[in-house]
């Protein structure tokens, strides 16, 4: 839709201001200091004059071909191009040098036409939008997606500018300096898994990583535990899309892994006081912690840019967690016409081009072919990624999880693998590949740390290694109260059943 389209509609004027347009196209050939300063801010679209866009583009052939810019330059450049007429002829350029502004000031005059031209695009694109949702044949997922991006496109080209690589260079001493400052020198988002953050430098803003596996393999647990890392001991907002499982089944996942109490346990209510006050303690840091869940199944990417732009704004989330890529959907019917292929190749291209847009780290499980099982070995290859190479192409880290013990292998060149698991970095854009070792505990459904080591906030080892002792469970109202210091040395005895 045109702005007069737009307009004619509404039976308003369009938010405009000719005499300055004029102003500061006269400015521009009289007065060099003026162009110089103008030429990284200015234009075309800020010019609502059709007439003032074919001058002003006139204008920047010269200056880019480093011809001088004067009115008899501008009128023998729109001669050459044919554009004279269209532009209101000689005598009209020759008009605008008549008023000019001072170089001094232009840049203020950019900003007011910069506003303008703001206010015609937000009318244009919302009269757009209501023409569209009167539609009854059109897609309102698709039509939320594009205003949405539509208004971040005119924010975004607002605020874009040209930076010298001296800023660059800056941000990067600065990032190198925050990194040696902190305890372990990592200068992304630490998972709280040593070995895996020592690999890969923490997760940097604007990856794509894909952690995939066979099924069964724990992709869902492992993601889970690094949510639960990083909210729970550095107390940074996440926010993890299930679209396999329910909320309350990943919260039972959580509370397993924190009070280290079995999940049919659990199920089954049945609980001995101390597994009660294992609850209570397990449940309380989760209930602190912020993570945000959303289980809608068969979410679409378009969906999910919109609710991840929303927190982000609201939350300020530091990563994002997808569980998993091949159950979302393209969410429009141009997409759903081709084949699955190229669904998934769209849907990886989105989520990279999300996680440099919200400028965090964006984590999406993925499930591996059948071709791991027929291995020598079983270890997965990044060949093995299901249905679009575009995953391997587009992520910027690819983790495998690779149980040996699941395949009957009881030792190899580390020792032991009983309860071992490896995340295997099998793609790494900006670092190195390697193998990080942990502990998976099936009965909890969660990875740990394989040796005892300090992380998190307060120097916490593994999960649920810090919890509150003095909170007890309110069997009536179903709530935690705070309970005496003295009761946080209790002695379990020798119970076989007893996890500590």
């Amino acid at each position: 839709m045109t702005y007069q389209q737009a307009f004619d509609l509404n039976g308003n004027t369009p938010p405009q201001a000719i005499a300055l347009e004029e102003s500061v196209l006269g400015a521009l050939m009289l007065d060099s200091d003026a162009l110089i300063n103008a030429v990284d801010t200015l234009r075309e679209e800020f010019f609502y004059k059709p007439e003032h866009q074919i001058i002003f583009r006139a204008i920047m052939k010269l200056f880019g071909n480093s011809q001088p810019v004067d009115m008899q330059t501008v009128v023998a450049r729109l001669r050459l191009d044919g554009d004279l007429e269209a532009a209101g002829g000689a005598y009209a350029v020759s008009k605008l040098c008549e008023n000019i502004v001072s170089a001094a000031h232009i840049e203020f005059y950019i900003k007011m036409l910069n506003d303008k031209y703001i206010q015609r695009e937000m009318i244009r694109i919302s009269t757009e939008t209501i023409a569209k949702a009167y539609d009854e044949t059109t897609d309102v997922v698709t039509l939320l997606d594009e205003t949405e991006q539509h208004i971040m496109d005119v924010n975004d080209a607002n605020s874009s500018v040209y930076r010298p690589v001296s800023d660059f260079v800056h941000d990067a001493v600065m990032q190198i300096v925050e990194a040696g400052q902190k305890k372990d020198g990592l200068s992304g988002l630490e998972s709280g898994f040593v070995e895996l953050d020592r690999l890969t430098n923490g997760f940097q803003p604007g990856t794509l990583i894909i952690l995939a596996a066979r099924p069964a393999m724990g992709k869902t647990a492992c993601a889970l535990s690094m949510a639960r890392n990083i909210a729970v001991d550095f107390r940074k907002p996440v926010a993890f899309f299930s679209l396999e499982m329910t909320g309350q089944e990943l919260a039972m996942r959580l509370i397993s892994g924190e009070a280290r109490l079995k999940s049919d346990k659990l199920k089954s209510g049945k609980l001995q006081p101390y597994e009660q006050e294992q609850l209570n303690n397990g449940c309380q840091p989760l209930m602190d912690a912020p993570i945000y869940i959303d289980d809608t199944p068969q979410l679409s990417i378009y969906d999910l840019r919109a609710k991840a732009r929303r927190l982000k704004q609201r939350y300020d989330i530091k990563m994002i967690f997808i569980d998993y890529l091949q159950l979302m959907t393209a969410g429009s019917s141009d997409n759903r016409n081709g084949n699955r292929e190229q669904e998934i190749s769209m849907i990886s291209r989105q989520l990279k081009a999300l996680s440099k847009e919200l400028s965090i780290p964006v984590l999406a499980m993925s499930q591996l072919s059948r071709a791991v099982e027929n291995r020598v070995g079983n270890k997965p290859q990044l060949s093995d990624l299901r249905e679009s190479g575009a995953i391997e192409q587009d992520a910027d880290i690819v983790m495998f999880i690779y149980r040996p013990e699941y395949y009957g292998i009881q030792e190899d060149d580390r020792g032991s693998t009983a309860g071992a698991a490896d995340l295997i970095i099998a793609k790494h854009r900006s670092g190195a590949l390697g193998t990080a070792r942990m502990n998976f505990i099936a009965d909890f459904t969660r990875f740990e740390n394989r040796e005892d080591g300090s992380f998190g906030a307060d120097g916490a080892s593994g999960m649920g290694a810090s919890m509150p002792q003095n909170v007890s469970f309110d069997q009536q109202g179903g709530g935690m109260i705070v309970e005496s210091k003295m009761n946080q040395d209790n002695d379990f005895g020798a119970d076989a059943d007893a996890p500590f």
